[in-house]
């Protein structure tokens, strides 16, 4: 059997058209892996058994033989379906997510769970209420987050692909400190029906691989309309791998968004690679300017008190009543409540949560979040001013490298920031993708993203697939 470690979908699909091993080869392959790399980088809560995930393999399709892992806070009929939370430990979807019924019918083979921050809230899977994912390229740091058990799963070679969710950064952010391509779609391109909700103004889900190829072709199963979310784009389905012409468009123009280089905290060795990548892009034929983002230093806060709203309303449901666990020896209804909600939610999730209620409460909700709803239109507007004068916008994707693992416990505030460049694009609606540009002297992964207008995605993969055919930092794997 050969060795599909660090294959590429692409690539696996050749093989099996030429009939070199069979989509049970595949899964094994993928299986064993799993059994002896991650025991040391923990991406997955569950590695389902193999009779399980080949009786749910339809042989045809698009992905048909290629075996990807789900972030745990999307449905898959039949199995847990945890959020990384206590408080769902024991949940099993009773449905499919409307993202695994498409993966299904392009015969995906869906290899289990990963792990991820609790309820997808943070930025290093940390939070998590089983273990500390780690980063493959360093087991002392974190994958980043909340997919960061998605990104390391990828990273580390144990699938080709995987799925996350972007709230302010869940898949990019992650993609960019583990080495690896990871995209936020347009808000509305990729359906929601069944993804469990933390801020449902801002989710959406993403896709994680090591190319641009690979992350188009996924992105064509996935995309589309679905009339069970009622925030769903009528897009057509098409396959956005078929315009990848490995060149830069012609006349393409790209703003450097001179105001991220400018902001305080951003390391010297992130902005370095980043500016690398932005002449990469030059000597193959992009038009390079400065733009300003006048918003961009209020984006993290605003996206704060939004997010923050939005889950307190989201998880106002888990109660011990109807949905979640519930705590045993009660005596009152307010005891089951108390009881419930403070064994099943880890400490992050009920921080975040009795924040949104305060922004929310009366005498509040004015200072904070109809301000903060204010300040989201004026950076859409932003957004809008700067795609009159450019076709994308160039920024680091991450203020710093992978940071080792409880780096910032006692600093909530700057984790909290690892969300400084990628929550402006979840606050507009706009779609972006993370590109590895290169590696500290340390040997860290560092990403730069490239953010297009909405429903440009098209655009996103040619500029980033172009991209790829002159640099080879997306060919480079950690030694595990």
């Amino acid at each position: 059997m050969k060795d599909l470690s660090f294959a590429t979908i692409e690539q696996i699909k050749k093989d099996l058209a030429n009939k070199e091993y069979t989509a049970e080869d595949v899964v094994q392959f993928y299986l064993d892996r799993f059994s002896k790399v991650d025991k040391k980088v923990q991406s997955a809560i569950e590695v389902f058994d193999k009779q399980s995930i080949l009786d749910n393999f339809k042989c045809h399709g698009i992905l048909e033989g290629i075996p990807g892992l789900i972030k745990d806070n999307i449905c898959q009929n039949g199995r847990i379906t945890s959020c990384g939370s206590q408080i769902l430990k024991n949940f099993k979807a009773p449905y499919d997510a409307t993202v695994i019924e498409r993966l299904k019918q392009e015969g995906a083979l869906l290899l289990g769970r990963a792990n991820l921050d609790e309820f997808a809230m943070g930025s290093s899977t940390e939070t998590s209420a089983f273990f500390k994912t780690k980063n493959p390229w360093n087991l002392e740091t974190v994958p980043g987050g909340s997919s960061g058990g998605s990104a390391a799963a990828v990273a580390a070679g144990l699938v080709p692909w995987a799925l996350g969710s972007e709230t302010g950064g869940s898949v990019r952010q992650p993609a960019g400190l583990c080495g690896i391509v990871g995209l936020k779609p347009t808000y509305g391109a990729i359906s929601r029906y069944g993804v469990v909700a933390y801020a449902s103004s801002l989710d959406q889900v993403g896709v994680f691989t090591r190319s641009v190829y690979d992350n188009a072709l996924v992105f064509s199963v996935l995309a589309g309309h679905d009339k069970k979310d009622a925030s769903s784009l009528k897009l057509e389905k098409k396959d956005y791998t078929k315009a990848l012409t490995g060149s830069i468009p012609k006349g393409l123009r790209v703003g450097v968004v001179k105001t991220a280089f400018e902001a305080e905290g951003l390391d010297k060795e992130v902005a370095s690679l980043t500016q690398d990548a932005i002449a990469t892009l030059k000597e193959q034929g992009a038009i390079v300017e400065e733009i300003e983002l006048p918003t961009l230093d209020y984006a993290a806060a605003t996206y704060f008190i939004i997010s923050r709203a939005e889950a307190a309303s989201n998880l106002a449901r888990f109660d011990g009543v109807r949905y979640g666990s519930r705590a045993e020896n009660i005596e009152t209804l307010d005891d089951l409540y108390v009881k419930s909600r403070s064994q099943g939610f880890g400490k992050e999730v009920q921080i975040r949560m009795m924040v949104g209620n305060y922004v929310l409460s009366a005498g509040h909700a004015g200072q904070y979040y109809h301000n903060a709803k204010k300040v989201q239109r004026l950076i859409r507007k932003d957004f809008q001013d700067a795609f009159s004068r450019v076709d994308v916008l160039v920024m680091p994707t991450q203020p710093c490298p992978a940071f080792k693992i409880g780096a910032f416990d006692d600093n909530k505030l700057q984790l909290d920031l690892q969300d400084y460049y990628t929550a402006p694009v979840n606050l507009s609606g706009n779609c972006a993708i993370s590109l590895p540009c290169g590696f500290t002297q340390s040997g860290m992964p560092v990403g730069f993203q490239l953010i297009g207008p909405r429903l440009s995605e098209q655009m996103l993969f040619n500029v980033g697939h172009a991209y790829q055919q002159v640099t080879n930092w997306h060919k480079k794997h950690p030694q595990l």
